[in-house]
């Protein structure tokens, strides 16, 4: 009786340090994941900065060229000439953006992929943007989460006839907050008030909305969908 007591024992002491070890396993291979993701956001924003860096360079050398072509112009009294040729110089300033620089390598990749894509479909964009960690979001979630924001409402604004969105990301009352905003020209939420996504009805807003309130849920964090001054709004707010 006392062998099998003991043996007992030892087996419990022996599956208790099993689930230890597993806990440990697991929090290791969550922390290596997270590192690689992290470097390879690291290495694409730096791909990134590297592709602006070069278009910045590519155009200060076009430059002397532009001044000389300019220059011809005004010489030959063409003023008419001069007017059409600097609104092509400033048309390519104007698509060349600044990058944008949080802190956050993945928020870094994400916005400015997005955004680019956006404003190459012709979205105005307003943009702020807090240094913010969301260091207790995995960044497999944290991905998803801002991507969707964004996907749908670069999507939905593509049927907008002067489509502009606006995005916040800042710190609010204890939160880590995200303010996703597109311009509407009807109300979405008259329309389709659950945000439901059928074969039949392809709102775009419906493209993830519930893998949004998922993944909120999942942090006891909050949502908001809403509409003001002509936007459709979508607020999500994370724990710090």
């Amino acid at each position: 009786m006392k062998k099998y007591k003991k043996a007992e024992q030892d087996f419990q002491i022996t599956q208790e340090r099993y689930l230890q070890l597993l806990a440990q396993k697991e929090e290791l291979e969550y922390q290596l994941a997270q590192q690689t993701a992290e470097a390879t956001y690291a290495s694409l924003q730096e791909e990134e900065i590297r592709t602006l860096h070069q278009n910045v360079r590519r155009l200060k050398h076009d430059m002397k060229n532009h001044m000389m072509v300019l220059a011809s112009y005004l010489n030959g009294n063409d003023y008419e000439a001069a007017k059409a040729y600097t609104s092509e110089i400033l048309d390519k300033l104007n698509a060349m953006h600044s990058y944008i620089e949080t802190g956050n390598s993945l928020l870094n990749h994400i916005l400015n992929e997005k955004l680019e894509h956006a404003r190459n479909l012709g979205i105005s964009i307003q943009a702020e943007i807090e240094t913010l960690a969301f260091a207790n979001m995995r960044s497999i979630d944290f991905s998803a989460l801002l991507t969707n924001l964004l996907d749908n409402a670069i999507e939905a604004s593509k049927k907008e006839e002067n489509p502009e969105m606006r995005i916040r990301i800042a710190a609010e009352r204890g939160y880590q907050t995200i303010r996703v905003k597109n311009r509407i020209s009807g109300s979405v939420l008259q329309s389709n008030p659950n945000l439901v996504t059928t074969k039949q009805e392809k709102d775009l807003h419906g493209m993830g909305i519930r893998q949004i309130k998922e993944i909120v849920d999942s942090y006891n964090g909050m949502y908001d969908f809403y509409e003001e001054d002509n936007f459709f709004c979508v607020g999500v707010f994370i724990p710090q």
